[in-house]
């Protein structure tokens, strides 16, 4: 009985510690990259509005 609680426990763990790890990835690619990347978007347009007013 002792060892199919621990192969519970241990399955149990790494079940919670996956799904976990699922949640963090999924939140990164849905909400932190995106602000990221429109922020690299924002700064590469100021960059290129930069250039335009000192060409003229």
């Amino acid at each position: 009985m002792a060892k199919g609680f621990g192969k519970g426990v241990v399955t149990g763990v790494i079940a919670t510690v996956s799904l976990v790890a699922a949640g963090v990835t999924y939140i990164k690619k849905a909400y932190v990259d995106p602000i990221n990347e429109k922020e690299k978007q924002i700064e590469e347009n100021r960059k290129k509005a930069a250039r335009k007013r000192t060409a003229r």
